[in-house]
C-alpha cells in the first residue's frame, strides 16, 4: 500500500505573488509622507527574515511596528491578495480541490488574511496554520500572538511535529523557513518555488527548483490541467528583439534566454539542440543544417516581415511552424521610403555631406519637388499598397507592378509589365519578398529600361538587385539618387565591418537594414509574434503561419487535444480515426488542413482514454510530429 502524500505550502510569494506585508504597507501607509522609506525598511526586514539573518519573531514585530496597521485594513488586504494569487496556482485549482484533505498551508503570515484567500481554493480551514494578530481595544494591531509556535524561529518545524503527518511530506515554498522543515527530517523533499521570487540562499538548499506549480505537479505525476510545464519549454531570442517579447514569454512561464546578436550556422546548430521556440530577426540564417540539430524545436518566430533567412521547406519537413510579422512594421518602412525619396530628389544628402566638410553649395540645380512625379512601386503588398496611398497624398502619380493580382488603392494604376513601369517612373522603389525567384530582378537590362536621372530605392531584400549593375548606373548618371537598406550579405553583428560596392558613391543613402527599426514597429512586432507563438504552443492554432496550413482553433475545454503533423499522403486521417475507434474513443471535434508538403490534423477527445493509443498514433507511418495538449 502506497503511503499518503501530504503537501505543505507556503503563502507569501508562493501561494500569492507578493509578500502580504508589502501590500499591507501600501494600504496602511496611504498618504504617509515617509511611505517609500518605510516600505524599503519592511522589504529589507522581510528578506533578512527569509534568509535566516533576523529572528522570525523580531522580523514580524519590527514590520508591525513600522506599519501600525488597523483591523479595518485587513479586509482591504484580503481583497488585494485574492487578485494576486500566483498564476500557476490559479490554473491548478483542481489540484487543491481533489487533494484538500492532504494540503496544508503553513505560513509565518497571519491567519486573518491567509485563510480567506486559500479557502476559496477548497483548502480546509483547519489545514490553514498561521500566526495571529494581537489588537488593542481600538482595533489597532499591536503585535503577534507569541503562544503560536509559528511566531518563533523553527515555528514551521514545530507545527509539523505537532501534526505528525502519517505519510510522505512535500514542502513548496520560497523561504529559508520552508527549507528548515526538510532539514529537520520532517519532509521528504523541499521544492524551492521561483515563479515570483528567487532567493539564492534558498535555491542552494532545495531538492528541486519549481519555477511553477505545474513543474511540481508534473514531477510528481499529479498534473491534470496542462500536458507539460511551460518552464520546460525553452525559448531562445536572438538579435535584440524588443523587450516586450521577453516579458510576454516569461509571463507565460517559458524559460527564456536572450542573445544580443545573430549566431552563425555552426553556433546556432549547437545552441538550438534543446531549444523549443526560436525567435530571430533578419540576420540569423536558419538553414537545413541548423534544423537537423533542432531536436526539440516546435516553432520559429521571425520578428520581421521576411522569412527568406529561414529554410521553410526544411522547417516544414521537420514539423516546425514558422510565424512572422507581416504588418507590424509596414508604416515604419513606408515613412522611410517617403523620407528617402524626398531627400534624394532634392539632393539633401549630398548637400549635408558637403556642409560637414565646410562646403557651402547653395544651388537649386538637380533639386526637385516630389509633387507631380511618377512613383513606380514594384511589389504591391502591405508596404507597397500603403506607400501608394501616402505618396498620392503628396501629389505623386502612382504606378505599380505585381505578379499577383492586387486591388489598386486610390488612383494608383497597375502596369501590365515591369518594363512598362520602369519606362515611365521618375522614382522606382522595390517592395518584393525574398523568394529565390526574385534574385536580381533588377539588373543591367532593367536599369537600361529606366529613365535617365531616376531615383532608385531598395528597402526589400538585398539579393533582388544586382549591386554591380547598380554601381555602374550610379557612376554613369543613369541613377541620380539611390537609397539601399538591404544587402546580399549583411554583417551578423554591429562589431563586423560593413563592405559594399556602393560605399562612397554620390547621392547614395546606405542604411543598416533599419526600415522597420522604429520603437513603434519593434514594439508592435514584439507583441504580435509572441502572441502567434503562444497560440501555437497553447492551442495548436497556426493562424498566420507562413509554412503550415492555417487553422484558427477554439479554446480547449474539458478535452485533450491531439496534434498530428504528417507528410501529405492519402489515408492518414482514416488511420488516425481508425486507431481512435479501435480504442473506443469519442471524437469531440476534429480539424484538418493540408498544403503541398504536410497535413495538419487536430483532434479533440474525451479526457478518459487508454494511454496506449498515444503510442499508436505516434507510430502511424509518415508522422512527422505528434503532441498532446490539455
Amino acid at each position: 500500500m502506497k503511503p499518503n502524500k501530504y503537501f505543505v505550502i507556503d503563502f507569501d510569494s508562493t501561494f500569492t505573488k507578493v509578500e502580504a506585508f508589502d501590500v499591507l504597507a501600501d494600504i496602511s501607509l496611504e498618504g504617509h509622507p515617509e511611505k517609500n522609506q518605510i516600505k524599503k525598511k519592511i522589504l529589507d526586514i522581510t528578506n533578512q527574515g527569509m534568509e535566516g539573518v533576523l529572528s522570525l519573531r523580531e522580523s514580524i514585530q519590527k514590520r508591525i511596528e513600522l506599519l501600525s496597521p488597523q483591523k479595518k485594513h485587513i479586509h482591504l488586504l484580503v481583497n488585494h491578495l485574492k487578485s494576486l494569487v500566483s498564476e500557476s496556482f490559479k490554473r491548478n485549482k483542481d489540484f487543491f480541490i481533489s487533494h484538500a484533505e492532504n494540503i496544508y498551508i503553513i505560513s509565518n503570515g497571519f491567519k486573518e488574511f491567509v485563510e480567506p484567500v486559500v479557502t476559496e481554493f477548497g483548502i480546509k480551514k483547519e489545514n490553514v496554520l498561521a500566526n495571529e494578530f494581537v489588537t488593542d481595544g481600538n482595533g489597532k494591531i499591536t503585535g503577534v500572538n507569541t503562544n503560536n509556535p509559528l511566531s518563533a524561529n523553527n515555528g514551521k518545524v514545530e507545527m509539523l511535529k505537532q501534526l505528525n503527518l502519517p505519510g510522505d511530506v512535500y514542502v513548496i515554498g520560497d523561504g529559508y523557513t520552508d527549507y528548515e522543515i526538510k532539514h529537520s527530517g520532517l519532509a521528504n523533499k523541499f521544492y524551492a518555488f521561483t515563479e515570483n521570487i528567487e532567493r539564492e540562499s534558498v535555491l542552494a538548499k532545495a531538492d528541486h527548483i519549481a519555477p511553477s506549480l505545474d513543474e511540481f505537479l508534473y514531477l510528481n505525476k499529479l498534473n491534470t490541467v496542462i500536458s507539460y510545464p511551460k518552464n520546460r519549454i525553452s525559448v531562445l531570442l536572438l538579435e535584440n528583439v524588443h523587450p516586450i517579447a521577453l516579458e510576454l514569454m516569461k509571463a507565460e512561464g517559458f524559460a527564456v534566454e536572450t542573445y544580443p546578436a545573430g549566431l552563425d550556422e555552426s553556433e546556432l546548430s549547437e545552441k538550438i539542440k534543446n531549444v523549443s521556440v526560436l525567435g530571430i530577426r533578419s540576420k540569423t540564417q536558419v538553414t537545413a543544417k541548423v534544423l537537423e540539430n533542432a531536436n526539440r524545436l516546435m516553432a520559429i518566430g521571425a520578428f520581421c516581415i521576411g522569412t527568406n533567412q529561414i529554410d521553410l521547406k526544411a522547417a516544414t519537413q521537420k514539423g516546425v511552424a514558422v510565424f512572422n510579422a507581416p504588418f507590424s512594421n509596414t508604416r515604419s518602412v513606408v515613412e522611410m521610403a517617403i523620407a528617402e525619396m524626398i531627400m534624394l530628389i532634392r539632393g539633401f544628402y549630398d548637400k549635408s555631406n558637403k556642409m560637414h566638410l565646410g562646403k557651402w553649395d547653395k544651388s537649386a540645380k538637380g533639386s526637385y519637388e516630389v509633387r507631380g512625379k511618377k512613383l513606380g512601386i514594384i511589389g504591391y503588398g502591405n508596404i507597397g499598397a500603403q506607400l501608394s496611398v501616402i505618396a498620392e497624398n503628396l501629389g505623386m502619380k502612382v504606378f505599380y507592378y505585381d505578379k499577383e493580382e492586387k486591388l489598386a488603392l486610390g488612383n494608383a494604376v497597375k502596369c501590365k509589365s515591369q518594363k512598362e513601369l520602369l519606362n515611365l517612373a521618375d522614382v522606382v522603389t522595390l517592395h518584393v519578398d525574398g523568394r529565390e525567384s526574385n534574385t536580381n530582378i533588377i539588373g543591367g537590362e532593367e536599369f537600361a529600361q529606366m529613365k535617365k536621372g531616376v531615383i532608385f530605392l531598395n528597402l526589400s531584400r538585398g539579393h533582388v538587385v544586382d549591386v554591380k549593375a547598380l554601381r555602374e548606373n550610379i557612376l554613369n548618371g543613369k541613377v541620380a539618387g539611390c537609397a539601399v537598406d538591404v544587402f546580399p550579405y549583411e554583417p551578423i553583428s554591429n562589431d563586423e565591418e560593413f563592405v559594399s560596392d556602393l560605399c562612397g558613391l554620390p547621392n547614395v543613402i546606405l542604411t543598416p537594414h533599419i526600415g522597420g527599426s522604429t520603437a513603434e514597429a519593434q514594439e508592435n512586432i514584439g507583441n504580435f509574434v509572441p502572441g502567434k507563438l503562444m497560440d501555437y504552443i497553447n492551442t495548436g492554432s497556426t493562424s498566420n503561419s507562413v509554412n503550415f496550413p492555417n487553422l484558427t482553433l477554439p479554446t480547449l475545454e474539458n478535452a485533450h487535444r491531439l496534434i498530428h503533423i504528417h507528410h501529405n499522403v492519402p489515408g492518414i486521417l482514416a488511420r488516425i480515426n481508425q486507431t481512435l475507434a479501435d480504442h473506443g474513443i469519442n471524437i469531440v471535434g476534429q480539424y484538418l488542413k493540408t498544403n503541398e508538403q504536410i497535413g495538419y490534423v487536430i483532434t479533440d477527445i474525451n479526457k478518459e482514454y487508454d494511454k496506449e493509443v498515444i503510442k499508436q498514433l505516434r507510430a502511424i507511418e509518415h508522422t512527422i510530429k505528434f503532441r498532446v495538449l490539455y
